[in-house]
């Protein structure tokens, strides 16, 4: 399906690349796709960034009926723009989709309307080493409507943020606060989808630890408490713990697109986009 273009008058002034937070700074572009019963997902667009059209009785706002993801865009050379398996973060939110009740993507082409967005917001795409462009990608339910069961109307929508490391200190070890309160997932749960609420809920376990001193929480296990489920916003495979290996326990969360790539170097040359310019 071809995406249309509904270009700015007046674009934004590009930000100080070598002065970069994480998420804060917005591109002049989104991606835009509606979906209803009748038409399916339909009307791709890249159209000016901005605010949303939404009535406050909007299923998002009451039933937190979403799904969202996170990816980056970053060039190897002055020519050429690179992704991440980009169609493996779709596949990844089809299954949250499902889960949440939402109708499910098509992973190679939701890919090429962001591929299509990003030749036009190249300039936005950092080129200092450890920066990249953030590509969020998100679906929210929105119906207008205060019956608790699924929405029949969705909105796709895709922004982008210029972005240095997601850690002030950049890439450098950083000091975990272990949970041993409050639980992350559960079996049966919503543990393995992104979907708002899961990252609502662990807000306070997050301030706790930001109070006491540290970048990140460790989840437990919600039934024994001993087994290690996930670290905050990062990747893991394996931990060093007072000198014993403890091996995560991942049924109850959703796998990295990074991790899941462990052991598969045979398949290697198949994990990067490559968007010329």
């Amino acid at each position: 399906m071809k995406i249309r273009f509904e270009e700015k008058s007046e674009l934004k002034q590009k930000p100080d690349m070598s002065n970069l937070g994480f998420g804060k700074v917005f591109t002049d572009y989104m991606v835009i796709v509606d979906y209803n019963p009748e038409q399916g997902w339909h009307d791709p667009r890249i159209v000016p960034y901005g605010p949303l059209a939404l009535n406050p009785g909007a299923m998002i706002f009451h039933y937190g009926q979403s799904t969202f993801e996170g990816l980056k865009a970053y060039y190897i050379d002055e020519n050429t723009i690179h992704l991440f398996r980009p169609e493996k973060n779709f596949e990844r939110m089809n299954n949250s989709n499902r889960r949440l009740c939402i109708p499910e993507i098509d992973p190679k082409e939701f890919t090429e309307y962001i591929i299509e967005a990003l030749k036009i917001e190249k300039d936005w795409i950092p080129k200092e080493e450890g920066k990249s462009l953030y590509i969020r990608p998100m679906i929210i339910a929105t119906d207008e409507n205060l019956g608790v069961h699924a929405s029949k109307t969705y909105q796709f929508v895709c922004m982008f943020c210029p972005v240095a490391s997601y850690y002030q200190s950049g890439i450098e070890p950083v000091k975990i606060y272990v949970e041993h309160d409050f639980k992350r997932a559960v079996k049966g749960g919503t543990g393995f989808a992104k979907t708002a609420a899961n990252y609502a809920q662990s807000l306070k376990s997050q301030e706790e630890a930001e109070e006491a001193g540290y970048a990140q929480v460790l989840w437990l296990d919600a039934i024994e408490r001993k087994y290690i489920e996930e670290v905050g916003s990062m990747n893991i495979k394996n931990y060093i713990i007072n000198g014993g290996k403890i091996g995560p326990v991942a049924q109850d969360i959703y796998d990295t697109i990074t991790k899941t790539q462990y052991g598969k170097m045979e398949d290697k040359y198949n994990w990067i986009t490559k968007i010329n310019i």
